[in-house]
């Protein structure tokens, strides 16, 4: 496994936690910096919403420059923005670090994965992507718990400095061991703003990214209101969520795993395969929630189909779009265009009545147009 492979995990690691680790964290801040839990709530909101952004604007910003040296500064605008929300006097400049943290997010697993890929042979590609984004599912499972952790012990400011820390090593990883002939030289056909917009010309690259979106929001759809499911059907205590998410977080992690090695031997089978189980999944789930045996076997499912889809689908929307690294950052911004939808028709499911499982019964039907999107640009795909 090549060392700049792992500086990258590296940084996706740290990112990960950044992400995720607020969410344990939102009591202790919103008490110190004296806001309501609504406000403190815009801490995770205006994280994911500046992802989105960040990713197609610093991607097309620096379609011109080395790859190498676009990492390198993302990450060191992660670090100000983690040093600024460690020191933040007030909720205004935490806002800010939080925002300034999460413009790298996008961008950094768009080129990291181009360049992750470049690093290994091209049948082990996705997965390299897989391993590079090993960082965000681990992060995933320890995000929550590790932020926990050390706020009770430290205060909320430390895990801030903790994760600072993970930044300025992920930094130093990247400069030294990524090779600097990964960064693409300034001028060949996908560079340049109209050469990258150009490759949105493709009807693969859309499906791609729509399937990426759908796949994404069944998941997240489910997700967002998983907690209420366990306690209110399942019969769980609200003690037991936190140990059900890291058996969730296990299956992220397993799934990456396996979906990038099934992306290298037929990734739009792979694909396929890991919407429909995620599908099956999710209605199963609905319809066995209130069995604790059958939750705890169809949380971790639910993670390693979910997270299964995505190294392949970060590959195959760099190849279809011919290496254009905005095509890149644009999946980034469809998976979390997708978290949003779906979170927002899991929640229109509850506001209706429909019971705590209604939110995976949509997410079924989510990912069941996925299925059917994927399905037909991997048959477009075989007929050219």
């Amino acid at each position: 496994m090549p060392s700049g492979l792992i500086a990258l995990a590296l940084g996706g690691f740290g990112i990960g936690l950044t992400e995720f680790l607020i969410a344990g964290l939102l009591p202790q801040v919103a008490s110190s910096l004296a806001v309501s839990e609504a406000a403190a709530g815009w801490l995770i909101s205006g994280y994911a919403l500046s992802v989105a952004i960040g990713a197609i604007a610093l991607t097309a910003a620096t379609t011109r420059l080395p790859r190498k040296q676009v990492l390198v500064g993302l990450v060191a605008l992660f670090v100000i923005g983690n040093l600024l929300s460690a020191l933040a006097p007030n909720y205004q400049v935490m806002l800010l670090g939080r925002v300034v943290a999460a413009l790298c997010h996008g961008s950094f697993f768009g080129i990291g994965s181009l360049v992750a890929r470049s690093l290994v042979a091209p049948e082990r590609k996705s997965r390299a992507v897989a391993v590079m984004f090993g960082g965000l599912t681990l992060a995933n499972v320890l995000g929550v718990p590790f932020g926990a952790l050390v706020g009770e012990r430290w205060g909320w400011r430390a895990a801030f400095w903790a994760v600072t820390a993970i930044g300025v090593l992920a930094l130093t990883g990247i400069a030294a061991l990524v090779p600097t002939q990964t960064g693409r030289p300034t001028r060949t056909p996908a560079d340049g703003l109209r050469a990258q917009f150009r490759a949105f010309r493709s009807w693969q690259v859309w499906l791609t990214l729509t399937a990426t979106g759908l796949g994404y929001g069944g998941m997240f759809g489910a997700f967002s209101y998983i907690a209420y499911t366990f306690t209110e059907v399942g019969g769980f205590s609200s003690a037991d969520v936190a140990w059900l998410l890291m058996v969730y977080g296990v299956g992220l992690v397993v799934g990456n795993l396996i979906g990038g090695r099934a992306a290298d031997r037929d990734r739009d089978r792979a694909l396929v395969l890991a919407l429909l189980g995620l599908t099956v999944t999710l209605a199963l789930f609905g319809l066995l929630a209130a069995s604790p045996t059958a939750s705890v076997l169809l949380v971790f499912l639910m993670g390693l189909f979910g997270f299964a889809a995505v190294p392949g689908m970060i590959t195959r929307v760099t190849d279809v779009a011919h290496g254009a690294a905005l095509a890149a950052g644009a999946n980034v911004s469809a998976s979390n265009i997708g978290n949003a939808l779906g979170a927002w028709l899991g929640g229109l499911a509850i506001t209706a009545g429909l019971g705590y499982t209604a939110p995976l019964y949509v997410g079924a039907g989510i990912t069941l147009i996925a299925v059917l999107v994927m399905a037909a640009a991997a048959h477009q795909a075989r007929r050219h």
